[in-house]
């Protein structure tokens, strides 16, 4: 049996998961000076790390390839490398979720941060074969999106119950 109330609020939560991206996507090309966009978090990628862990059922590995292909778009970097990273991440976040029991704020930072790392790796490693290039500043962006992630957490933590 059905219950109205429970179509509305999927209706809703998909709803706040494109607005999610939206913002977050604003974010990551907000224009900052050259030394502050160094230190720029991944917020696309925080974002969908975030809905990933506690919104699995509605955010997923074609989610991410997607996100990543929106965040290739708007970074302007070789199309399919973000992309990829994302569903790696993705991945990745799926078979860590696997083997937790109970995911609280530690687990999930700890998992995020794993995520966070996974993705820049993946870029680096991309970027190197790619063309030939290696940015070491990205280490500062991953930084501070890792020590930022608990923000997004508890943006978010209320629009996921």
């Amino acid at each position: 049996m059905s219950y109205p109330d429970s179509e509305n609020a999927t209706v809703l939560l998909i709803v706040v998961i494109v607005l999610s991206f939206i913002a977050a996507s604003s974010l990551n090309v907000y224009p900052l000076s050259p030394s502050m966009a160094t230190l720029r978090p991944m917020v696309m990628i925080m974002v969908l790390i975030y809905w990933l862990l506690f919104q699995p059922r509605y955010v997923g590995i074609f989610t991410a390839f997607t996100v990543g292909l929106i965040a290739d778009l708007l970074m302007d970097t070789h199309l399919g490398q973000q992309a990829f990273a994302a569903v790696v991440v993705a991945l990745v976040i799926k078979i860590t979720s696997i083997y937790v029991r109970q995911l609280n704020t530690v687990s999930a930072w700890l998992i995020a941060s794993l995520g966070l790392v996974v993705f820049q790796l993946n870029l680096w490693i991309l970027q190197m074969f790619i063309q030939n290039v290696f940015v070491a500043q990205s280490a500062l962006s991953l930084f501070m999106s890792i020590i930022s992630w608990p923000l997004v957490l508890f943006a978010l933590r209320k629009f996921s119950r």
